[in-house]
């Protein structure tokens, strides 16, 4: 193999490696996006303690911010959850439960991935066992 046969071989190689890092490490920007909160939808009551929160899933996130607070977060008397979701072989999916006391709640969620995140996007409810 002559010596400008092995500096074309050593340089394609170095062109294919730089190509792939770079497709390695470019992340998506998914500010712009939003997370569709799908339940508890805004103003609803529910009528039970165990509340499975659930959300549209943003592509490219791979983590999700998720917290509940009574009776708001403007006026928090006390924060009951604030978990960071991370997407990976133990969870799958958009959605999560918790047991809750009766009471006047607002949950929120914000999608996130190694470079970028969402707003957060809000709703309230509350929760009602004694109609049932």
């Amino acid at each position: 193999m002559s010596m400008r046969m092995a500096k074309a071989i050593v340089g394609t190689l170095i062109l294919v490696i730089s190509i792939s890092c770079e497709d390695i490490l470019e992340v998506t920007d998914i500010s712009d996006d939003t997370v569709q909160l799908l339940a508890p939808s805004d103003s609803s009551i529910v009528a039970q303690t165990n509340v499975t929160f659930s959300w549209s899933e943003v592509f490219e996130a791979n983590q999700y911010h998720v917290q509940v607070a009574t009776p708001n977060f403007e006026d928090a008397a006390q924060i009951v959850f604030d978990s960071v979701v991370a997407l990976d072989s133990t969870f799958l999916g958009t959605r999560i439960t918790k047991t809750l006391t009766d009471s006047e709640y607002e949950w929120r969620v914000k999608a996130m991935n190694s470079g970028y995140e969402t707003d957060f996007s809000a709703s309230s409810f509350s929760v009602n066992t004694s109609s049932n």
